[in-house]
């Protein structure tokens, strides 16, 4: 019976139950984003099993150093003195669980949870546990099995050695082959379905300038869902006058869907083709918009955007894919680069052969995978002779080569979720609360102007916080980020992990939630609009919530 329970059950080692109950107990803080039940039940399991990993190999350790050890009785009196303490701490720290939530639900204008269900939380994090400890060990059986035949002809470290690397291949094609591809296969059946959904909310335009109408050179069904809806979304010329009391043009907006061309080369020249057809060229901006991995361009910008310029704009989409950002990200984070270089090298030449003063100013604007592709789009090379008006770009995903140097790079003293980088005429930064970096001389040639929330993990996931604490953690930290969020090494980045699949959670202006203010704001910002004060901005947004 006993061999039976040591099988099954962990072993309650002396390192190893302060170690897994102090990694559960930080999986329990809050990070960037609130958690539900089973989100926090996945999250400590998870983080259980990693402390209780680090323990038994620091257990290991002092065993095969032959380190002095305590005494049979003394031992198992220690241990069950800790293993009372441990339970009582998680027990304490469970209760604690939903205050700890509320009080960054409340940061982030969330309404409170009643309680966070202590004891669920508790069963589904020592399932999971569990689960992870049996594929361990089962992993460490096939280890044995394989070593003892290979024993039979080779020496045993060498025997030990290629059972350990034949292991290590099966459970990795298992895992990556079978379950991985698995789900990304479900996931690609699902997305794909929604993509080419009809629905009520987006009619086929009538307007000849639309695209998908009657006299466009793509057809209707070709655009997938969200393209659909970005092109009949408003606001319409009307629309825009009655809120700017100005003046207004009909927007343009062009869209190409995955199935309006065989490839990125061919949707790319479809695009330029739509945009001459609808004399997009003749505004006075034109934006090329890289859609997130769902193909979605969000329309709290374009909107707010199309209002700042009273309509005289177009803006030109390009679908790469239908599957969720973050899965893309966290699978293929080169997903989208073809579809986006292709993109901006039609336009961007076309644009280019035109006069001076006689073509639209061309910007690059892209949300989260979008602004990632975006960043990529091009190359110094490529434009330093001509180059583009600048780019807007929205919860840059960390990965970002750019944001990610220029926040290396930034001025000493101003804070990761806000640098400052030299004197700001080329660079800025931007949050929700109108927060902006500092600023020394005007706006130059050309600009890049990030906007995004300290909240956002999509943004500061770090893959070294497994080890070391982010800088965006240090004093001051953003408006939006808990101070009771804590650094732990291995626990952090498990933490961060789950804040990114569940970004988009908190209400607009939190996470990875971006709202039609901040747009605007960064908009004016960036176009230099002086006219658009913030009291000006707020008016519109009110008036625009109000429409919605």
């Amino acid at each position: 019976m006993k061999k039976y329970f040591s099988a099954i059950l962990p072993r309650l080692l002396t390192p190893t139950m302060p170690l897994a109950t102090l990694f559960f107990v930080a999986s329990l803080t809050p990070s960037l984003v609130p958690r539900d039940t089973a989100v926090q039940a996945i999250l400590s399991g998870i983080s259980l099993a990693a402390g209780y990993a680090v323990g038994l190999l620091l257990s290991t350790i002092w065993s095969r150093l032959q380190l002095p050890a305590l005494r049979p009785v003394l031992q198992m009196q220690v241990r069950i003195g800790i293993a009372a303490i441990c339970l009582g701490v998680a027990g304490v720290t469970l209760w604690l669980a939903s205050d700890w939530q509320n009080g960054l639900r409340l940061l982030l204008s969330m309404p409170p949870v009643e309680t966070a269900h202590p004891f669920s939380i508790a069963g589904g994090a020592f399932a999971v546990f569990l689960i992870l400890l049996w594929l361990v060990r089962l992993a460490r059986w096939f280890v044995a099995r394989l070593s003892a035949r290979f024993a039979r002809v080779l020496p045993g470290p060498q025997a030990l050695l290629i059972s350990l690397l034949l292991t290590a291949i099966l459970f990795w094609n298992i895992g990556n082959g079978v379950i991985v591809r698995g789900v990304l296969n479900t996931a690609d059946r699902i997305y794909a379905g929604l993509d080419g959904r009809f629905e009520e909310a987006s009619p086929r335009p009538q307007d000849p300038r639309k695209t998908g109408a009657d006299g466009s050179l793509v057809d209707w069904g070709s655009l997938g869902r969200m393209g659909r809806a970005m092109v009949a979304a408003g606001p319409d010329e009307a629309q825009i006058a009655a809120l700017t009391g100005a003046d207004a043009l009909e927007p343009l907006r062009v869209y190409i869907g995955l199935n309006s061309a065989p490839d990125p080369e061919a949707r790319a020249r479809l695009a330029l083709d739509e945009l001459l057809r609808i004399d997009a060229f003749s505004r006075s901006t034109l934006v090329i918009a890289t859609p997130t991995g769902t193909g979605w361009v969000d329309p709290a910008g374009q909107q707010a955007l199309e209002y700042l310029l009273a309509g005289d704009v177009a803006t030109v989409s390009v679908q790469y894919s239908y599957l969720a950002s973050w899965i893309a990200l966290l699978t293929d984070p080169e997903y989208g680069v073809e579809t986006a270089r292709a993109v901006f090298s039609a336009v961007y030449d076309h644009w280019r052969e035109l006069p001076e003063d006689a073509r639209p100013q061309l910007y690059l604007n892209g949300l989260s995978l979008g602004s990632l592709n975006s960043d990529q789009s091009h190359d110094l090379h490529q434009v330093v002779g001509d180059p583009f008006n600048g780019a807007l770009w929205i919860g840059p995903p960390f990965n970002s080569p750019t944001w990610r140097d220029v926040t290396r790079t930034r001025n000493p003293g101003s804070p990761a979720w806000l640098p400052s980088y030299r004197d700001g005429s080329a660079v800025r930064f931007m949050n929700q609360t109108g927060l902006r970096s500092e600023v020394v001389a005007p706006w130059g040639r050309f600009r890049i102007l990030y906007l995004q929330h300290a909240s956002d993990a999509v943004v500061f996931f770090d893959p070294r916080a497994t080890w070391r604490r982010p800088a965006w953690m240090a004093a001051p930290r953003g408006p939006d980020v808990s101070p009771g969020f804590h650094w732990l090494p291995i626990v952090t980045v498990l933490q961060l992990g789950v804040d990114i699949m569940i970004a988009v959670k908190p209400p607009e202006g939190f996470g990875h939630s971006y709202d039609f203010s901040s747009y605007a704001r960064a908009w004016a910002m960036l176009l230099d609009l002086p006219d658009w004060t913030d009291a000006r901005i707020d008016t519109l947004a009110m008036e625009h919530a109000a429409l919605d």
